[in-house]
């Protein structure tokens, strides 16, 4: 498969919600093996199908030490979300060269279609968790910096287009 290049900010594509898969095929393993192509070169622990341009809901996410362990995810939702949270600093291959703090629930419960096309409830609890939390807001059109106060994102928005675009 190949790696593919991210969109870069402000696409459009970027603010829009995607649109449901109804059911798994092989184009949608082809899009998923792209995906984990494409999150191994950035380097990243997870990506969302329109990060690609690509308007479905389809993610992965693989945040295990070793690497190889994605866990590819149609129409993610999360069904609960602790009442601890986490701080880590969030990225995204979109906004080339900036990060920001991102405060979420430490551990999730989401419900997903796995690659087999099976309904599957899974619990994801550090930076899994974050990670699913964050290609679920992708998948709905928000961004990382959607989650910081309007001077804070303003802030790093102007950092992002002083620090250029990715190459």
């Amino acid at each position: 498969m190949t790696a593919r290049r991210c969109i870069p900010w402000p696409d459009k594509r970027l603010r829009q919600a995607a649109d449901a898969v109804d059911e798994i095929t092989p184009e949608v393993h082809e899009t998923w093996q792209d995906m984990i192509d494409t999150m191994e070169v950035m380097p990243g622990v997870g990506l969302a199908a329109p990060q690609i341009g690509v308007m479905r809901r389809l993610a992965v996410v693989d945040a295990s030490e070793e690497r190889g362990q994605a866990v590819c995810m149609a129409n993610p939702e999360i069904l609960h979300a602790s009442a601890q949270m986490r701080e880590h600093d969030e990225a995204s291959p979109n906004l080339y060269g900036v990060s920001a703090r991102i405060v979420r629930p430490r551990a999730v419960t989401a419900r997903f279609l796995n690659a087999r096309g099976e309904v599957e409830e899974r619990d994801f609890v550090g930076l899994w968790a974050t990670s699913v939390q964050h290609q679920i807001d992708h998948l709905n059109g928000r961004m990382y910096f959607d989650h910081l106060s309007k001077v804070k994102r303003d802030m790093l928005l102007r950092r992002a287009r002083k620090a250029g675009p990715a190459v």
